[in-house]
């Protein structure tokens, strides 16, 4: 509406009804609101274009004055015009009813403490992804996967018959022959094709007997705790798929390689503190270390972790909050096993460097990850690290089409299968088959 036409509009605002006039200056004015009346724009398809907002209701405020008693009409039991409501004391029942229980004030609970601890769950978001997890940590970053694990799929006894084939087909099932959707979605296509490729794998079991002593697990709760500086950290939730073995994994570097890590200088990222985006709670237990396993579990040790980039469909987490997320895990799984190996003093070195592989992927592009704790004395910069291999965004294939992309009369993807790069599932390969060989 023009300025001129509202002018005119409010001068012969006397002339008119006072409902009438409202009603229809607020369906005429583009700004949804006419003089003094309260609306707001509503983007819709509607012909209603503004909604009257309420004015919020004030409570009554009960006047006490001294030396007089209110009449209530709470000895009669009913109400009554004049008589003033009762003020009943708060029922409390005599018995427990989960239906209708109140939690008490946080400064009230038994675990409350004034000092706050960060929580790293499964669904964190961190703003500085890898960096933030390797500070927190203290961890050395390696680009790349140890070469010694790299040559364990190059052998040709370790490799299966007829790989890239049984592989292209995996894929192709996973895209193509599992759904009756011309594009399904990742979630579905990317747990498909994991449990694929983890078959083909598990198919080398009669020639690596060891194979046979692992064991998957799903929708188990980890619990970690550790000192920062002086802030206490702690990783707590469940997260992707585990596979655990009776046997600890071999560790990857040497005594020569830990004691050289001494000299690293960890990055920093000031002036952002290393505990943004972190849950900060009050109530915790402060020494809480769990595996979540028994004591007695028969396959105690975490072999490999493996996540889906969408699993959740409420927490989409970036390709760099995602490594995040596979560092600080593959972190807390080796923490939690080494408080119950070693207890939870802080040891400069341990005699045995605890190592806990991670693989991630969306169904087309893969993370690995390989973590290695040679201390658990976090408080401090200097001194050990630990060290983690990364290889990051290694596709498998580069297309899979159920038709073909056509523009302007030329076939830019052809449909089915396209890109295949038989070196992605040589590592996927590899981290399966260590500690077999």
């Amino acid at each position: 509406m023009f300025p001129e036409t509202a002018q005119c509009l409010k001068m012969a605002a006397p002339l008119f009804p006072h409902t009438v006039f409202l009603k229809d200056l607020s369906r005429l004015s583009t700004h949804g609101a006419a003089g003094c009346l309260q609306a707001r724009r509503h983007f819709g398809v509607s012909r209603s274009l503004t909604g009257k907002v309420l004015p919020p209701r004030k409570p009554r405020e009960t006047v006490a004055i001294p030396g007089l008693e209110m009449v209530t009409y709470g000895e009669i039991m009913h109400y009554a015009p004049g008589l003033a409501k009762p003020a009943n004391p708060h029922w409390e029942r005599d018995y427990k009813d989960p239906r209708h229980y109140r939690s008490p004030p946080t400064q009230e609970m038994p675990l409350y403490k004034e000092k706050p601890c960060y929580v790293y769950n499964q669904r964190t978001n961190a703003l500085e992804g890898v960096r933030q997890a390797v500070w927190l940590t203290k961890t050395k970053l390696i680009s790349g996967l140890p070469p010694q694990l790299l040559s364990l799929a190059e052998r040709p006894t370790n490799q299966i018959p007829d790989q890239d084939e049984q592989v292209q087909n995996a894929i192709k099932h996973a895209r193509f022959w599992d759904t009756t959707e011309d594009r399904p979605g990742k979630q579905k296509y990317g747990n498909t094709l994991l449990f694929n490729l983890l078959h083909l794998c598990a198919t080398l079991q009669p020639s690596h007997p060891a194979i046979g002593r692992r064991i998957f697990a799903e929708k188990y709760s980890l619990a970690a705790t550790w000192r920062r500086g002086e802030d206490l950290f702690q990783v707590r939730g469940q997260n992707g798929l585990l596979h655990n073995c009776m046997d600890p994994l071999p560790e990857v570097s040497g005594k020569q390689e830990v004691a050289d890590t001494a000299d690293h200088v960890l990055e920093t990222f000031y002036p952002v503190s290393p505990n943004i985006d972190l849950q900060k709670v009050h109530v915790y237990k402060e020494k809480v270390n769990c595996s979540g396993f028994r004591g007695d579990y028969p396959y105690p040790h975490a072999h490999t972790l493996y996540f889906l980039e969408d699993a959740d469909a409420r927490c989409k987490l970036r390709p760099e909050q995602f490594r995040a997320k596979m560092v600080m895990f593959s972190f807390a799984n080796a923490l939690a096993r080494a408080h119950k190996l070693y207890g939870t003093q802080p040891q400069r070195v341990l005699d045995r460097p605890i190592t806990v592989q991670a693989v991630g992927t969306n169904g087309r592009i893969f993370q690995f990850l390989v973590f290695q704790l040679n201390t658990t004395d976090l408080s401090g910069d200097d001194g050990i690290k630990n060290q983690v291999w990364l290889d990051d965004d290694v596709e498998l294939y580069d297309f899979a089409k159920v038709r073909p992309l056509i523009k302007k009369k030329q076939v830019k993807v052809p449909a089915g299968l396209a890109g295949y790069k038989p070196e992605t599932f040589s590592k996927f390969l590899a981290l399966y088959l260590h500690g077999a060989v």
